[in-house]
């Protein structure tokens, strides 16, 4: 299965050039606590989290007005293609110490984004319709039957 079955496509993000209250407002009237920042290609430059927020603007003292996203934002990004496997992605995060990636088509630009999250709810649904499968083929279960 590769990464683009599961990861979310509706990603929440935000320009370089904006402010950190555009963006920390738009955090809070969508419920996230990241955003990817894009080009205007649609390729991820950094992302923005509520992390982000707190050590490096309101620990800092900066202005949320006037202090923009690539002030702030964590460069370096590292991100995932849309054929990777669930298990390049669970290497990828480990390896970089990170929780949410971005995901990329060929073109490099943004299709989705998956979080450890993500992952971990599709292993809890495998684990659980295992479970069931073991259930039903049980010596007990058989003997109802």
């Amino acid at each position: 299965m590769t990464i683009a079955r599961i990861c979310q496509r509706d990603v929440d993000s935000a320009m370089a050039s904006e402010s950190v209250r555009t963006a920390a407002q738009r955090m809070s009237s969508r419920s996230v606590g990241t955003l990817l920042v894009l080009d205007a290609q649609r390729r991820p430059i950094g992302i923005l989290t509520d992390r982000d927020l707190a050590l490096r603007v309101v620990s800092e003292g900066r202005v949320p007005a006037t202090t923009s996203v690539e002030d702030v934002m964590t460069r370096g990004l590292v991100t995932l293609s849309d054929t990777a496997s669930i298990d390049d992605a669970l290497a990828l995060m480990r390896a970089k110490a990170v929780r949410r990636l971005p995901v990329v088509g060929g073109d490099g630009r943004v299709v989705g984004l998956v979080s450890m999250d993500d992952i971990l709810a599709l292993m809890a649904h495998e684990m659980w319709q295992l479970g069931r499968l073991i259930a039903r083929s049980s010596p007990s279960a058989l003997a109802e039957a």
